[in-house]
């Protein structure tokens, strides 16, 4: 059964949702309006409840060894880009619009608890408020963990439930921040692994039809006042169920650049903005045209930030990963 990485069309998805959110703050930094980039959050979202489901169900995985997995998958690098980052608002924060550089932010930043403004998470790392709802998720995900097998799904899907019914009850401070809607896209990710661990299929016609029923949503974005999580949860959801079950229809073909692209994701989205900045400052130096600039500052932020990965992110998970025992 394929778990993971080994699932072409999700670590293409991953790759498309990375330099998605890297071409929307490009794209948001010259006003060109492509706010639908935004959605690669949403996708990543769907993505981890699909994995964490997958790669947990019928394993004998318990809470420690589930949340040290995640830990030593999101910390390191993370406090690594805070750290280099709030060194860089120090040095140059003409660079940095908005940023709360306080230690306070710092401290709050590197355990996932940043500070809120205007009913929002603002970490040293401006994306990284994604990576507390993910913090959040696994916390959850872990009590599930506790549970027979066969209850563990009932309790995942009343627990995201109740905690957004939390969000409207209890409308103040980090109880309200945490238990946003968008914590239901995790739900729909959880309930896509459930189906694909149980062998579902669906006929690779109506598979695909998701997919573009996925991509037009996106494209024409009908309910812009909507809250995320129908917005761009929806069309996520669509996207990646289509994706799967086409792929165990019919299979995909092999893109290795998309697959490289998709281990790199995390590189990608943790490190973009600062790259872009670093990119963006030596546009302006150079004296690169103005109309030429966000192409660039992708082209050259992508760039960047696949280097953090070959020589920051990939050593740290050799590192990490756990020895293999010895042929006596």
């Amino acid at each position: 059964m394929k778990i993971g990485s080994d699932i072409a069309s999700v670590q293409y998805l991953r790759a498309v949702a990375a330099i998605s959110v890297l071409c929307f703050h490009a794209s948001e930094t010259y006003g060109l309006g492509f706010k639908v980039g935004a959605a690669g959050v949403d996708i990543f979202f769907v993505i981890s409840g699909f994995i964490m489901w997958i790669t947990t169900d019928g394993k004998p995985i318990g809470p420690r060894k589930f949340m040290f997995r995640r830990l030593a998958r999101i910390v390191p690098l993370y406090w690594i880009a805070t750290t280099v980052t709030f060194a860089a608002i120090m040095l140059r924060p003409q660079f940095f619009f908005d940023t709360d550089s306080s230690l306070g932010n710092l401290i709050g930043s590197l355990f996932f608890v940043p500070v809120i403004k205007d009913d929002a998470l603002h970490p040293v790392v401006e994306q990284g408020w994604t990576l507390s709802y993910e913090m959040f998720f696994y916390l959850i995900f872990s009590v599930s963990l506790l549970l027979p097998e066969l209850r563990r799904f009932s309790f995942l899907m009343a627990a995201l439930v109740i905690a957004v019914l939390a969000h409207y009850l209890l409308p103040f401070g980090y109880v309200s921040v945490f238990t946003q809607p968008v914590i239901l896209e995790f739900a729909t990710g959880i309930v896509i692994g459930r189906l694909w661990n149980q062998g579902f299929r669906l006929p690779f016609g109506v598979a695909i039809g998701l997919v573009f029923a996925g991509i037009l949503l996106l494209a024409i974005d009908p309910l812009p006042h909507f809250d995320r999580a129908v917005r761009w949860g929806v069309p996520a959801t669509l996207l990646l169920s289509g994706a799967v079950f086409a792929e165990r229809q019919r299979g995909v073909p092999k893109l290795a650049l998309l697959h490289f692209l998709g281990d790199a994701s995390y590189s990608i989205y943790v490190w973009h903005v600062l790259t872009g900045i670093m990119v963006t400052a030596l546009l302006l130096r150079v004296g690169i045209p103005h109309a030429a600039q966000p192409v660039l500052i992708v082209l050259g932020s992508l760039a960047f930030a696949i280097i953090c990965y070959l020589f920051i992110e990939r050593p740290i998970l050799r590192k990490m990963r756990p020895a293999r025992p010895q042929p006596a």
